[in-house]
């Protein structure tokens, strides 16, 4: 205990000091540790590393253009050039980016779980949009997931959600249900930039007399499509109502004359041999069995299912072969890559693949580019809509 005032003066004097010298050396101390941290940083990562970090985030595929990454292979040439000039069209006419993404699922980059998540994670790893405007457009598709969204940029809030919504479930999905990829992405592009800008693509110019012209046309030219659409439904149909009459007329039995009766599909499958009930599970191929009363004749008579992805096996013969595409090397705009299509078949389990070479990307010059050849830095924070079929 100090008694005297002096004392306690110069005691608490010395613990202000000391307080004082601990409280200038932190910074030192901190500067130290973070020169050791960032030594270890930059014997890992090479010098000016983060400048291309959108494209190499773990977890999500590196792009290989602004416009379209057909990474599951699902365009054909043709239409991935129409769908690049599309897009570029929006971008330099608008200032909207615009990118569809095609993948095989999302467990190829270590994501499982609903899309939503790895749609925006994506989004802001690439960067997609104006960073300022925020008013990028993502489409991305999940092929053996089934799943696909489409994400918007934080900028447009929550306004697109409703019509994302209702283009994926209308216009998009019902196509991919088909496996006509192609026609749902190209659709579905033009009305998700109409939702977005109020501008179907090739009209960004058109004032308001040269739009209320145009909507008259299109009125006009749908009149006129409506009996091609009615021709083009009837034909089918016919040919659809005439296949089912002569697969239901009555069969006579070709030995002793009398009336055949079909079998119901119990008891079908004990007269149908092992390939052709593959046949009938994959649906690739349906099978009726008709059966003589009289003497037991029995008569199969296969009908091939239209929209069917099977082909025919060379080995057992039956329509069971299912092919599988891997991209051994992707092709750039100097050189072609390489895919390799692997064929299972689900009755025989014969196997073989076939290699085929992916044409080189279109030449984009500069000047029509948009831009450049990265994203403008925008970010989403999880608007947009989602669906499966």
């Amino acid at each position: 205990m100090l008694k005297n005032p002096r004392d306690e003066r110069g005691f608490f004097m010395r613990v202000i000091v000391f307080l004082f010298a601990f409280l200038l050396s932190l910074p030192a101390v901190a500067q130290t540790q973070g020169d050791a941290l960032q030594s270890k940083v930059d014997a890992i990562l090479p010098e000016n590393s983060f400048d291309t970090l959108p494209t190499m985030v773990m977890g999500y595929p590196a792009y290989r253009e602004i416009y379209v990454n057909d990474f599951a292979d699902l365009l054909s040439d043709e239409v991935e050039s129409q769908l690049r000039q599309t897009l570029m069209e929006l971008r330099n006419e608008t200032g909207v980016e615009f990118t569809v993404v095609t993948i095989r699922s999302m467990l190829d980059y270590g994501h499982s779980g609903a899309i939503e998540p790895f749609a925006t994670g994506l989004f802001n790893a690439w960067g997609v949009g104006d960073k300022d405007k925020n008013n990028g457009l993502m489409m991305l598709i999940a092929q053996n997931d089934r799943v696909m969204r489409i994400e918007v940029g934080a900028g447009y809030g929550t306004e697109l959600n409703a019509p994302m919504k209702r283009i994926i479930d209308k216009k998009i999905t019902p196509y991919f249900a088909q496996y006509d990829f192609e026609k749902g992405i190209l659709i579905g592009t033009d009305e998700a930039i109409y939702a977005a800008t109020g501008f179907w693509p090739g009209q960004y110019h058109s004032g308001f007399l040269s739009k209320v012209w145009y909507l008259l046309r299109e009125v006009f030219d749908l009149l006129k499509k409506v009996w091609i659409f009615a021709v083009v439904v009837a034909v089918p149909f016919a040919a659809n109502r005439y296949r089912r009459w002569r697969r239901d007329r009555p069969r006579v039995c070709p030995h002793d004359g009398s009336m055949m009766e079909r079998l119901s599909e119990d008891w079908e499958d004990n007269h149908l041999q092992q390939g052709q009930i593959t046949e009938e599970q994959l649906k690739s191929v349906d099978y009726d069995v008709w059966e003589c009363p009289q003497c037991q004749h029995i008569k199969v008579e296969g009908y091939r299912r239209f929209f069917s992805r099977y082909s025919v096996c060379r080995k057992c013969g039956y329509r069971t072969v299912e092919g599988e595409t891997t991209v051994l090397k992707h092709a750039t705009k100097s050189t072609t890559g390489l895919k390799r299509v692997d064929y299972v078949c689900r009755n025989c389990g014969d196997e073989y693949s076939v290699k085929k070479i992916i044409p080189k990307l279109t030449t984009q010059s500069s000047s029509s580019s948009g831009g450049g050849g990265g994203f403008g830095g925008g970010r989403s924070s999880g608007g947009g809509a989602s669906g499966s079929w």
